[in-house]
């Protein structure tokens, strides 16, 4: 048996010399690592009989701890020396710029939702949310869509396996084709009066400069006795609205007759503008110019069919809906000319367009 006292010395002093971290591990890999001179002793102690184990295994434990133990603290000891070189060799300028740090932007759709928030919201509308993938009831049949709608073929729609577990138009499966969906399970949910707006994804199969096939609605509702709500107060909040969202006091409105299979009677909105130059100006044409008109949305009196499907008695409550595009009316508004770059995940694009976070929503006022 090796003496226990003289490895021990031997380790010690090949600790004491170690001047750094790196020398130290090999001086602990040669002690007490798979291969040591401690660990082989250890080895030993299967091929000695009982009574001599009883004596050398608690010794031969001792020692294996006692040098842990003086490595530990040299390592400690070799770590804080480091430290304090490191302390003294370096230095930071603090006269130096900070590091340049890009600052992110908010995407001009989540900044036009923040501004219709504010606008309605001063106007007494609440948030409503409904899903993105819905069934074939509530994003039609329930709208008054009638059973043959083109709007319900496989070229429009992005339909989706059928739900197994539900039963008729419920078990049939779709993206949502517009956030319309949502009032109605507000409505099959809430009891009126209804004052609500939503905004969320909507799905249609196409795709060019002016379509996509994932893309943003805004849609609002507004449900009370009959008397209360109107086609007059419908056209008193459009024209708040519009001259609210594009800040513009005298922007020209007009409403044409139309058709909406879930509203009766239903109007387009159409927003005044006129030539400047190669491009257009919201607001009213100059004496002299002839003034034009863009359709903005889609708006109505809620169809009394729509009101039965949500429980609502259509004798005795009626209300006023409408919805647009958000990616359109953004457009518009900040002058962007292509739809398709809201989807290109591209950083320049969303640099140059974004807004910061203090660039605060207008109010309901326009201002």
């Amino acid at each position: 048996m090796t003496d226990l006292n003289t490895l021990k010395k031997d380790i010690a002093n090949q600790v004491a010399a170690a001047n750094d971290l790196q020398e130290l591990d090999a001086v602990r890999v040669a002690a007490i690592g798979k291969k040591g001179s401690v660990s082989a002793l250890m080895k030993t102690l299967g091929k000695m009989d009982p009574e001599e184990r009883k004596t050398q295994g608690p010794l031969l434990n001792a020692l294996k701890n006692e040098v842990a133990a003086l490595i530990d603290e040299a390592e400690d000891a070799l770590k804080a020396k480091e430290l304090e070189q490191r302390l003294a060799q370096e230095t930071v300028d603090i006269s130096l710029d900070t590091r340049p740090q890009a600052m992110g932007t908010i995407h001009p759709i989540s900044q036009t939702m923040d501004e219709l928030v504010s606008i309605f919201g001063a106007m007494g509308f609440s948030v409503a949310e409904g899903p993105d993938i819905e069934d074939d009831w509530h994003n039609f049949t329930a709208l008054n869509f009638p059973p043959g709608h083109p709007a319900r073929e496989m070229q429009d729609t992005f339909f989706l396996p059928d739900d197994e577990r539900a039963q008729g138009e419920h078990a049939k499966k779709l993206l949502r084709t517009h956030t319309s969906s949502v009032q109605i399970r507000h409505m099959q949910e809430n009891s009126a009066p209804i004052k609500t707006i939503c905004f969320g994804r909507t799905y249609r199969s196409d795709w060019d400069m002016t379509h996509t096939p994932m893309f943003h609605q805004m849609e609002c509702l507004y449900i009370d006795e009959i008397g209360k709500v109107t086609m007059a107060h419908l056209k008193g909040c459009l024209q708040d609205f519009v001259r609210a969202f594009f800040k513009i006091d005298d922007l020209p409105v007009r409403f044409r007759p139309s058709f909406f299979p879930f509203v009766e009677p239903g109007a387009e909105v159409d927003i005044g503008y006129y030539k400047q130059g190669e491009g257009i100006k919201l607001g009213k044409a100059p004496e002299g110019q002839e003034q034009k008109w863009m359709e903005i949305l889609g708006s109505g009196m809620v169809h009394p069919n729509v009101l039965k499907n949500c429980d609502i008695d259509p004798e005795k409550y009626q209300g006023f809906a409408f919805g647009m595009g958000l990616e359109r009316a953004t457009m518009l508004k900040y002058g962007i000319p292509d739809l398709r770059t809201f989807f290109d995940s591209d950083v320049r694009w969303l640099a140059h367009y974004g807004f910061t976070p203090l660039d605060r929503p207008n109010s309901a006022t326009g201002s």
